[in-house]
């Protein structure tokens, strides 16, 4: 018997649960906030003892900080499209549909973030202050970049950035308003590549790049 089998299934079961555990508190902290979420409740979310839970997490504190990483990576993911895409066209509207994508299938990290920075970022303020300044700073010369170009519209980059993030994370953190004004259903496929389609045409046409 190969040797590496058993540490191999160690090393599945250990990602598995981190998984679900992560999931499960990423559902928690969305609902109840950092304040009202337990490890106990997070715990029987996940269907884990809750001894399980801090094996693997051994405070409240280190969960919520990892469900927060995460939802950030997903995004710092998304606007991978800015460094490899020829222009404003191609790097904009494929990052709205990224960000769109995610506020579709990662909800409630979304609105996890949006109430941590609500409340002034208590826990995550030092994340702020390195990754997103970095991140922000780093998009803002790109953009420039194509500005310089003359390939778009001389705007605000930083107030571009926060444009872009309010609309497409809107369909995440007021999903249930929207759903309401969606006759009380949610979107369908369909729903969500028209709402794509039309916040890339709103914000790309009012910064003067031609699709």
């Amino acid at each position: 018997m190969n040797s590496n089998v058993t540490p191999i299934r160690k090393q599945n079961k250990r990602r598995e649960n981190e998984l679900v555990i992560l999931q499960a508190a990423e559902k928690v902290f969305a609902e109840a906030g950092f304040g009202g979420a337990t490890m106990q409740l997070i715990a029987d979310v996940a269907g884990l003892p809750k001894a399980n839970v801090h094996y693997y997490f051994s405070t409240k504190e280190e969960l919520y900080r990892q469900v927060v990483s995460n939802i950030f990576e997903v995004w710092l993911a998304a606007a991978g499209t800015f460094e490899a895409a020829s222009g404003p066209a191609e790097g904009i509207g494929a990052y709205i549909d990224a960000k769109m994508e995610i506020s579709r299938t990662h909800p409630a990290g979304s609105k996890v973030w949006a109430s941590e920075v609500m409340h002034g970022a208590p826990i995550i303020q030092d994340y702020l202050e390195t990754k997103l300044v970095a991140w922000t700073n780093g998009r803002i010369d790109v953009i420039n970049t194509w500005i310089a170009a003359g390939l778009m519209d001389p705007v605000s980059p930083r107030h571009l950035l926060y444009l872009i993030w309010s609309s497409t994370q809107h369909y995440a953190d007021f999903g249930h308003q929207i759903q309401t004004l969606n006759t009380g259903t949610p979107l369908t496929d369909d729903d969500w590549q028209a709402a794509k389609t039309a916040v890339k045409q709103i914000i790309l046409k009012g910064i003067g790049v031609k699709t």
